[in-house]
């Protein structure tokens, strides 16, 4: 038996109906609780040697300096698609621009580019049963398109309201893009695991995040809204560490906050099958000459 064939048996026939189906699957047994440590540990690391963005150290004295602010952090935000770079909880520096909290428990999120320039995240991102789960659901030539470290602090990680990915990653056609969600720790309904609606993935979306015309404040918009959900109707996923939940980008999903004493990290990527796909010019992600948007396959 091939090593393609093994990596392949990762995800079951079944597995790929259910996703198919409800728009999402869990999946056990991704990562080994070791490399889960060892992505957690580099992380550490690279908090340790974070400079904090100049933005964040603006002090709120003048309107003024509350649009410098907020100007700052969307330059940062649009902008690191092919960097690594630090986002904040809220209400984690005082006036001054101090830390409130200590440093590694201050950060909601580092992205967007760990699985280009971080060779731990890398290995992972291309992993024999990653490019498997790409081959088992049929896609030609998958790309990557971002990449995240996802905290959800104990006690201050905030909620994430329903959503689809494809508001803010948009395709023609739709249905082109899928994340790939790791539990670096146990994600629970305590600690703020995902809630999805299953089959919501079949009717396309209602809001997009675009970019505004060059030159002109916010960088960023929303076209059309997003939809009422009906609470009920959202089942949760809680998902082993290790285990992975693949996410169909226009499945419904969210996150409560974290009310808990545990963190829950995560590592988070989204890929695109690119065969006979646009990605929108919209879209605040773009590729660049630093990073085009790299190949999930390795030769």
């Amino acid at each position: 038996m091939s090593s393609e064939e093994t990596t392949m048996d990762f995800m079951s026939d079944r597995d790929v109906q259910k996703y198919l189906q409800d728009g999402y699957v869990v999946l056990d047994g991704l990562l080994t609780s070791r490399e889960c440590d060892e992505l957690r540990q580099r992380m550490s690391e690279i908090v340790d040697q974070m400079d904090v963005p100049e933005h964040c150290r603006i002090t709120f004295s003048t309107y003024h300096d509350e649009q410098l602010k907020t100007q700052g952090n969307a330059d940062y935000f649009i902008t690191s698609g092919d960097k690594i770079r630090f986002f904040f909880e809220k209400g984690v520096f005082d006036d001054k621009g101090e830390f409130l909290v200590p440093k590694h428990r201050s950060l909601n999120k580092v992205g967007h580019a760990l699985h280009a320039y971080e060779p731990l995240y890398k290995k992972v991102t291309h992993s024999p049963k990653v490019q498997g789960v790409a081959r088992k659901l049929g896609l030609v030539n998958p790309v990557i398109l971002q990449s995240m470290f996802i905290f959800k602090q104990p006690g201050i990680g905030g909620e994430v309201t329903p959503h689809q990915d494809a508001t803010f990653l948009y395709t023609e056609p739709l249905g082109r893009v899928m994340g790939m969600w790791i539990a670096l720790e146990d994600a629970t309904v305590n600690n703020g695991c995902l809630w999805f609606i299953p089959g919501s993935h079949n009717s396309g979306i209602s809001r997009r995040m675009v970019r505004t015309p060059p030159g002109t404040f916010p960088l960023t918009d929303f076209t059309g809204r997003e939809q009422e959900y009906d609470a009920e109707k959202f089942v949760a996923a809680p998902v082993k560490k290790g285990g992975v939940v693949l996410i169909d980008g226009e499945v419904v999903h969210r996150s409560a906050e974290n009310t808990s004493e545990d963190s829950r990290h995560v590592y988070t990527f989204h890929i695109m099958e690119s065969q006979d796909t646009r990605w929108s010019p919209e879209n605040w992600l773009q590729p660049t000459e630093d990073l085009p948007f790299p190949a999930l396959y390795t030769k």
